[in-house]
């Protein structure tokens, strides 16, 4: 009984963790950009993408992201998503590494959309 306890507790810590790691990273105003041009860059593999998406978002993975980036404008404006959060932010400091200067998390690409959807 005491090691279910601590197993709870140990997945109820990691839970916290990750909320408030994603809180942190993930970037206010999104809307607002949005309005002023920026590029929706959705990470998540091609398959992911396929079963659904917000519609005129750029498709390039993660794992493709440090081949493929120059594809991308360096003078416009991107925000990452995926499906959970946490290849957006790989994305997004990635983009940064390689002198992207205005480039935002949105994390989940189903809350992006829902928030836009408001």
């Amino acid at each position: 009984m005491k090691s279910l306890f601590i197993i709870c507790g140990m997945a109820f810590m990691l839970y916290a963790v990750y909320k408030v790691y994603w809180f942190q990273t993930l970037d206010d105003g999104l809307p607002q950009l949005l309005k002023k041009g920026a590029v929706i860059l959705d990470v998540r593999t091609e398959k992911e993408y396929e079963t659904g998406h917000i519609e005129g978002s750029v498709n390039i993975s993660l794992g493709t992201i440090r081949e493929r980036y120059t594809e991308l404008d360096p003078e416009k404006t991107y925000i990452t998503v995926c499906s959970h959060g946490l290849r957006s932010v790989k994305a997004e400091n990635i983009l940064k590494e390689k002198g992207f200067k205005h480039v935002y998390n949105g994390g989940a690409w189903s809350d992006l959309q829902e928030t836009i959807s408001k």
